[in-house]
């Protein structure tokens, strides 16, 4: 069911969009980014440094501002740059497991084929 459209007091139009679109806005600039820092165009600890000071600034700042528009601007920079610092961890526990599987098949290619010895 659709809810009924509530503007909050004080709200642009811009800072409403915002607030609508935020995730999307900050999980597609995590991904540009996150593909970026794979590729080595990025440095991993420029980025999180980044996620540091933009978390600290949307804790000390953008929480409590005024506009809209500075709350969720912080939020969507804050939320990107950590899901940024995630991207190269998730590679990591994606190449252990992608490993892992490949050891696991060997060891069942080896077990097969000593078994079939005549």
């Amino acid at each position: 069911m659709d809810r009924p459209a509530t503007i909050e007091h004080r709200s642009s139009r811009f800072g409403r969009r915002l607030q609508e679109y935020r995730l999307r806005i900050a999980l597609i600039v995590a991904l540009v980014e996150g593909i970026l820092v794979l590729v080595g165009s990025i440095d991993w600890w420029v980025v999180v440094l980044l996620a540091i000071l933009t978390v600290a600034l949307y804790v000390l700042a953008g929480r409590s501002a005024g506009r809209g528009e500075i709350r969720e601007l912080t939020w969507i920079a804050a939320v990107s740059q950590v899901l940024v610092v995630l991207v190269p961890v998730l590679a990591l526990v994606l190449t252990a497991f992608a490993v892992v599987a490949l050891v696991l098949i060997a060891v069942v290619a080896l077990v097969v084929l000593l078994r079939d010895r005549r």
